[in-house]
């Protein structure tokens, strides 16, 4: 009965606090470039995980596994060179026109597969994006470094074609400038598939459109003709070798079948135009951070 007599203690004082707003952030906000620079860092094992265990599984249900990466351009650089080689004899003039044509479909296929994987990674991983908090450029990044472990056989494949079909070439110091011409290739085609990813993911239809403009790109890059037969306006032809594909495919067919050092123009404008996509493909993908995944 006394203890139901006691006083309640008297309730303490509220005070108020002082709360900096300008400290806070919305949940799911854009963080500065910078910032979302350090946080795909901070994701980059879980990016090559992903990337290396996609590659080992991509093929595990056909019979051939792996092998399929090396024979698809394998079968496109048979059919181009029966129907052009052959048939439409755009191999006039061409010095070793097999390692030409081997060159430009490998190459090719290596950039149409990198681009074409970014451009549809965040609509492909639409499911990762709305349940997980991550930098989404960790994706088309990913499918980047995928498409650029599968050309590792790709290449190897590429060159050995080239040193046992006749009429076979021998390996030279120039063909480690191989290296730096495919990181630059691989830089255009992440930036570019980054500029791709963000417009696919508000604009579906796209999906649609790319193999065209990508078929109708190689159809632009000498793959199997070259462009001084068939182009003689000096400014057309100037605009065509713009073209960085052509650029880095012309890179190797110096070092590989000509046994010569490649022009510095093409240095250049290979360097220029890939690093310049890939600046403005980061900024621009990242400006669109807030909205992937919410449609």
């Amino acid at each position: 009965m006394a203890a139901r007599k006691a006083k309640l203690p008297a309730p303490a004082a509220v005070q108020r606090m002082s709360v900096d707003i300008r400290k806070l952030s919305r949940v799911g906000s854009r963080p500065g470039f910078l910032d979302y620079l350090v946080q795909l860092w901070d994701y980059r094992q879980f990016i090559f995980y992903d990337a290396r265990a996609r590659v080992q599984s991509g093929t595990r249900k056909d019979r051939l596994g792996s092998a399929w990466l090396l024979l698809n351009p394998v079968f496109n650089g048979l059919t181009y060179y029966v129907i052009f080689g052959l048939l439409l004899q755009t191999s006039h003039g061409i010095e070793n026109f097999i390692g030409y044509l081997v060159i430009g479909v490998f190459l090719f296929h290596y950039s149409a597969g990198a681009i074409t994987a970014g451009a549809r990674s965040i609509r492909n991983g639409k499911a990762v994006v709305q349940a997980f908090n991550f930098p989404r450029a960790a994706l088309p990044l990913g499918a980047n470094i995928r498409e650029m472990m599968s050309a590792v056989p790709l290449v190897l494949g590429m060159l050995l074609l080239i040193v046992i079909v006749p009429p076979a070439e021998n390996v030279t110091f120039l063909w480690l400038l191989i290296i730096p011409a495919l990181i630059l290739q691989g830089t255009f085609n992440l930036g570019i598939g980054m500029i791709l990813a963000r417009i696919i993911s508000r604009v579906h239809d796209v999906t649609h459109l790319l193999p065209f403009f990508i078929r109708a790109w190689m159809y632009g890059s000498a793959v199997f003709y070259s462009y001084e037969r068939f182009v003689s306006d000096p400014t057309l032809l100037a605009i065509m070798k713009f073209n960085p594909l052509y650029n880095v495919i012309d890179i190797v067919r110096s070092c590989v079948l000509y046994d010569r050092v490649p022009a510095w123009e093409s240095w250049a404008t290979l360097g220029v135009v890939s690093l310049g996509a890939l600046m403005i493909g980061f900024v621009f993908f990242w400006m669109g951070e807030e909205t992937y995944g919410r449609d």
